[in-house]
């Protein structure tokens, strides 16, 4: 529900969420009444579409048809789009196995981008190596066995700094844990080597995490193409790996798929002309690549965005950007950014002060997600709502988003700063460029699992919906202030974060 306010001087009408605390300012309230912004029912039938496109991995027909889709539903509020189209190589994983002396051992998922095998495979000798450049080396020739073990000796004050929370007990865990971190922290630097190693293949074994929770993982999808092929395994097949690599047996690994030379993928954006201020404007962004309902549904929540703006536009212009390449960084990144990064370097126009001057940002990502953990070495739902990881450019841009928390039936949220130039998400291209950012990151255990139902079962419609409404509520309240009252990034923090 929205409540609308007719400014007593200026005439000028303004929309809040229902639940908005109104505060009487300059000017007074004439009258208030309610109406609808947008409808759960709309929510889950775009969900529905989304899902319909299968997994949307960049450059991939899911992604293509899902952003054809997006572009129907922007194109029908009346407004235009801007695209531009990109060209790169596209590796696809469409089957693969692994079996010790005719045994079949069930993969968990394919590392994204590893080398691919002829039909038949590649057979070689089990040998169990450590992760490192000299560990692999042990490899060449055989098919090495490494396990990755779920962090718990890295610090998370390494890479968070936390600024407040609500409730205001939630705290950063002591060692931020989990496939997604893990596997980031301990593949990105090691498996670059694995090109060099002249092993056959690799198998990793995922450890300390539930055969449940690993299941499916697209990791890590953030390195280039390795050249050597690498699958995953859960815990329980692995221990079969490993007491076949200590009777020196031998394995065979398939991987097939293809790599598609120039495969195309495109990023868009609209704009809501301002009212008043036609120079400035505030961003609003996500990806469009995706594996599951919430990685990536952002574009689903800012359809909700644009079609609320395109009835009660903001002084400011507000432009939607909508990018790929959030899962092939490799190549769309600029530097060691988000893939956002390409989107602002490709239309510098629209921010830097040429055409439009960005003064905030607003970053969605990864909508109604539920909690779910390994309890006892059980994966099970912890929580109706996963803990909304959401950084803030600068401590104005702070307080602005928990006013727009305001009255929330559902929340568990904690505002970050970027921290020892670590920011994740699509916010970090802003927050780099100065454009003091909200950006919404939460990141469940199963954010970049793959599953035949999107995982739709740990999905919260309500909490979707509560969220979508508080940056509908933040883009208002930014649009209420100066730029000079927004300020800029603060930039990054330095040294041990704070974690509570």
């Amino acid at each position: 529900m929205m409540s609308r306010v007719l400014h007593r001087k200026t005439g000028i009408e303004y929309f809040f969420p229902g639940w908005y605390n109104y505060k009487k300012q300059k000017g007074g309230i004439m009258e208030i009444f309610k109406e609808d912004l947008f409808s759960k029912t709309e929510v889950l039938r775009a969900m529905d579409n989304m899902n319909s496109f299968g997994i949307r991995l960049t450059g991939s027909k899911g992604q293509s048809d899902f952003v054809d889709y997006l572009k129907s539903e922007i194109k029908k509020t009346g407004l235009s789009v801007v695209e531009k189209e990109y060209a790169f190589d596209r590796w696809q994983s469409d089957s693969a196995s692994l079996s010790v002396d005719g045994e079949q051992i069930k993969i968990s998922s394919v590392f994204p981008y590893s080398g691919l095998t002829p039909d038949e495979g590649v057979t070689g000798r089990l040998v169990k190596v450590k992760n490192s450049a000299v560990g692999f080396k042990k490899a060449r020739g055989k098919i090495g066995v490494v396990e990755i073990k779920n962090l718990r000796r890295i610090s998370s004050k390494v890479a968070f700094d936390k600024r407040r929370s609500y409730p205001e007990n939630l705290e950063i865990e002591k060692s931020y844990r989990g496939p997604v971190s893990t596997a980031f922290v301990k593949t990105l630097l090691t498996f670059g080597s694995l090109k060099h190693s002249g092993a056959k293949a690799i198998i990793c074994i995922w450890r300390d995490m539930s055969d449940e929770m690993v299941e499916g993982q697209y990791l890590n999808f953030i390195m280039d193409y390795l050249s050597v092929p690498v699958v995953w395994v859960n815990s329980t097949e692995g221990d079969k790996v490993l007491k076949a690599a200590a009777e020196k047996k031998s394995a065979t690994v398939t991987v097939k798929g293809s790599i598609e030379r120039g495969a195309k993928t495109s990023s868009f954006y609209t704009v809501i002309g301002g009212t008043e201020n036609t120079k400035e404007a505030i961003i609003i962004n996500t990806h469009t690549d995706g594996l599951n309902f919430c990685e990536e549904n952002g574009g689903v929540g800012m359809l909700s965005m644009i079609k609320y703006f395109k009835a009660h536009p903001t002084k400011r212009n507000l432009i939607f950007a909508f990018v790929t390449g959030h899962f092939r960084l490799p190549k769309f990144r600029t530097g060691f950014d988000q893939a956002t990064s390409r989107f602002l370097a490709d239309f510098k126009p629209l921010w830097n002060g040429k055409t439009y001057k960005a003064v905030a940002g607003c970053s969605v990502e990864h909508l109604g997600c539920t909690e779910y953990k390994d309890i006892d070495g059980k994966y099970q739902k912890t929580n109706d709502v996963d803990v909304e990881l959401v950084y803030t450019g600068n401590k104005k841009v702070d307080k602005i988003y928990y006013e727009a928390l305001e009255g929330r039936k559902v929340c568990r949220t904690m505002t970050l700063r970027g921290h020892n130039f670590m920011h994740f998400g699509e916010g970090q291209p802003l927050f780099n460029k100065k454009i003091p950012e909200i950006a919404l990151v939460t990141a469940p255990d199963y954010l970049c699992s793959v599953d035949a139902n999107h995982h739709m079962d740990k999905f919260n419609l309500d909490l979707m919906c509560e969220q979508i409404e508080t940056f509908v509520r933040c883009v208002l309240l930014l649009d209420e202030k100066s730029a000079k009252q927004i300020g800029k990034a603060q930039g990054y923090s330095l040294g041990l974060g704070r974690l509570k």
